[in-house]
């Protein structure tokens, strides 16, 4: 069973060896050589880790849906314990538990951090930080094709025309997924020294972006964006981490006959701009609705950054986290057409009680997409496996003398993967004062919020309902 976990790890280790020899040569350039030995043994490290991956690749040709989970799941425990190398023996006051929660933060693109102030860190290790949101960011997109049996075929074909991938078709998918998310990234960093940010956090911000995550190389976005014009540049190329990934590449490539793929980005268009014009009418007390726009467009987008502002609509921005963005993207939430779908089949049920010679197409507004009932069962039981994931989660956080409220919020931010920020009332909360059995609850929670809910309830059906 474990097979493919050690291949499928090892694809990504080789990933990570590149990562970590650009981490060296830039270490190397600006001689930042306090922790360039660290930087090696990480690379001679994921080389050894990658070697099953060029080795006996035809064992691996047919496989489960339970061993593809078990492989996706391994990578977010053992992946992060190679992230952490450089934070366990480059700082000297992290413990183990502390790199640790550092590495799954970062590589599940959460954005909780150990370090109250970053800008004692050395550049490499910020680098490092943001490049292990990229690196994560990469591998859940792919997770997503290597799980592709989980979904209905409608999401299907918004990836592909295959209803399963064999190793080759695997690959070659998830080589234009890594040239769309490299190229994307290159056009964000271009698009940041547009607009005058300076080269180092342009990089790290497009790293950053591209990925959902929450790392930054300053204590506040604020102490980069200055502009009114910043903001809005900045807010609109945080929705990369809204809408689907491919979209800029199905726009150039896709025939006609393949609108499909397009049917998600048009209803996320349609709720963003709804979002937008709702919140300028009501939302927009302060007259600054550069700031309100950049508060909207980084909750849709799981990112969670914020300025330094007395919000009270907290609540209002935990709603739109929860619902997230397109199903092929970096943000998590538990995706808006699939709640669309799931509303949808639930009024037309309530109607058909109601009026019952009334005809109701269980159908997608605009589209061909029909709403099957196996997969509203789906849609379904991921909102409950939600449910419960977050009332668990925030039972075991008020265990910890955390008060309710703050216990909900950060319940979920850690299931959805977002950053913790003055938008959501927790921009003083400090990791640094929580025991070890509460980072690890958080690390476990920060992995189940980004792994497809569907998934667990797989492996429950598997391993504790056998029979």
């Amino acid at each position: 069973m474990f097979k493919l976990s050690f291949f499928y790890i090892g694809s990504f280790s080789f990933i990570l060896s590149i990562l970590s020899f650009f981490n060296i040569i830039y270490s190397y350039y600006f001689e930042i050589l306090y922790n360039i030995e660290i930087y090696t043994y990480t690379l001679i490290i994921t080389l050894i880790f990658s070697l099953p991956f060029f080795i006996k690749k035809n064992e691996y040709k047919k496989f489960s849906i339970y061993e593809k989970i078990i492989a996706v799941a391994s990578g977010y425990l053992i992946l992060p314990l190679i992230i952490s190398i450089p934070y366990y023996f480059g700082v000297n006051y992290l413990s183990f538990v502390d790199s640790y929660f550092e590495a799954v933060s970062g590589f599940t693109s959460t954005g909780f951090s150990i370090f109250e102030n970053v800008k004692y860190l050395d550049q490499s290790l910020l680098i490092w930080r943001s490049t292990s949101q990229w690196f994560g960011g990469l591998y859940f997109l792919i997770s997503i094709l290597f799980l592709i049996d989980l979904y209905d075929d409608n999401y299907k074909k918004i990836l592909t025309n295959f209803i399963s991938l064999d190793v080759n078709e695997i690959i070659k998918q998830s080589t234009k997924i890594l040239f769309v998310y490299t190229s994307i990234t290159l056009l964000l960093f271009i698009l940041y020294k547009i607009i005058n940010l300076r080269s180092f956090d342009a990089f790290n911000l497009s790293l950053t972006i591209i990925s959902s995550g929450g790392f930054l190389t300053v204590n506040n976005i604020s102490e980069i964006l200055q502009s009114n014009y910043q903001i809005y540049i900045f807010s609109c190329s945080m929705l990369i981490s809204f809408f689907g990934i491919l979209l800029p590449y199905n726009v150039i490539f896709s025939r006609k006959k393949d609108l499909l793929v397009f049917t998600e980005d048009y209803y996320l268009l349609v709720y963003l701009v709804s979002l937008i014009g709702i919140f300028f009418i009501f939302f927009n007390q302060d007259n600054n609705f550069s700031i309100t726009l950049f508060s909207l467009i980084s909750s849709v987008s799981n990112i969670g950054f914020s300025f330094e502002v007395n919000n009270q609509d907290n609540f209002i921005f935990l709603i739109l986290i929860i619902i997230g963005g397109s199903l092929v993207s970096t943000s998590s939430g538990l995706r808006f057409l699939k709640i669309y779908i799931l509303t949808k089949f639930s009024l037309n049920e309530l109607v058909s009680h109601t009026k019952p010679k009334h005809i109701l197409l269980n159908k997608v507004l605009f589209s061909k997409v029909k709403i099957d009932s196996s997969d509203i069962n789906k849609y379904f039981f991921t909102v409950i496996i939600f449910i419960l994931s977050l009332l668990i989660l925030v039972s075991l956080l008020t265990l910890f003398n955390i008060k309710f409220e703050n216990s909900f919020k950060i319940g979920i931010l850690t299931l959805m993967n977002t950053v913790n920020s003055s938008l959501y009332g927790l921009n003083d909360l400090n990791f640094t004062q929580f025991s070890t059995p509460l980072k690890s609850i958080l690390i476990l929670f920060m992995i189940i919020g980004r792994i497809e809910f569907i998934s667990i309830l797989i492996l429950i059906k598997k391993f504790v309902f056998k029979n």
